[in-house]
């Protein structure tokens, strides 16, 4: 008679022998299923991080020719041209602020499957674009 229980006792284990396997694969396809998700976020992230170095970059380009040219400051003065050849959808704009000498650089850009705004009259970047960056710089000599 003991030996009749203990069979009975090896079919329940193994049954859930099986669930056990069953449950550990799940939770590996979970932990897959997120790293792939990470992984997703973790490049869209890096191609932000990248038009935003590039945009910064063509900012502060724009300011070194303004600075190398301050009896001209005047020429470098531009609304929302397009320099879409260096960024996606870029634009770029410099204006003359209020206080003599100093001026705004904005250069904005719309990644690729972004939307772009529907008008020029969203602050701070005032361009049909998805995503600004804007930097101030005082000239002084012009």
């Amino acid at each position: 008679m003991k030996t009749h229980l203990h069979k009975n006792h090896l079919v329940k284990q193994q049954g859930s022998v099986l669930l056990e396997a069953l449950i550990a694969v799940l939770i590996f396809s979970l932990g897959i299923l997120a790293l792939v998700g990470l992984q997703a976020a973790m490049i869209k992230n890096t191609g932000a991080a990248k038009y935003r170095a590039d945009a910064s970059y063509i900012a502060q380009k724009r300011i070194g020719e303004m600075w190398a040219d301050p009896s001209n400051l005047a020429a470098y003065v531009e609304a929302s041209t397009d320099i879409s050849a260096m960024i996606p959808g870029g634009r770029r704009s410099v204006t003359a602020t209020a206080n003599p000498g100093e001026y705004q650089v904005t250069v904005g850009w719309t990644a690729p499957g972004e939307a772009a705004a529907a008008n020029a009259t969203t602050a701070p970047c005032f361009m049909t674009v998805a995503h600004c960056f804007t930097t101030i710089t005082n000239i002084v000599g012009g």
